[in-house]
Parts: structure tokens; C-alpha cells; sequence
């Protein structure tokens, strides 16, 4: 999933220290501490606009 965090915040990645995940979307697993941030509204999850066979949005 790629999130992005929320205005003004830093949020720290998981297992890491000193890296955080800020206001560029970055891709990161669906582990439990991220669906929870995001539940939160710590994070904003980025969706992607898909385009069907004939190359329109959807």
C-alpha cells in the first residue's frame, strides 16, 4: 500500500529508527502498525486511478 503522512507530521516506519515517512508517498507492507496508523488519520493512504482495457479512468 503507498501512504503519505498526514499534514504536519512525521511518522516513524516500522523496525526503523530515525526514518520517518513524510508528506511524499512512500510504499510500505500492509502490517498491522501501518492499517492502524492509517485508521488513525496519522497516515493518508494514496490511491492509484486505474485504467481499464480501453485506457480510460475509471
Amino acid at each position: 500500500m503507498i501512504v503519505q503522512a498526514a499534514d504536519g507530521l512525521r511518522v516513524p516506519k516500522e523496525n526503523r529508527v530515525n526514518s520517518y515517512i513524510t508528506h511524499n508517498p512512500v510504499k510500505v507492507p500492509e502490517s498491522l502498525y501501518y492499517r492502524r496508523l492509517v485508521a488513525d488519520g496519522d497516515l493518508i493512504m494514496i490511491t492509484e486511478n486505474l485504467k481499464n482495457e480501453t485506457g480510460v479512468k475509471e
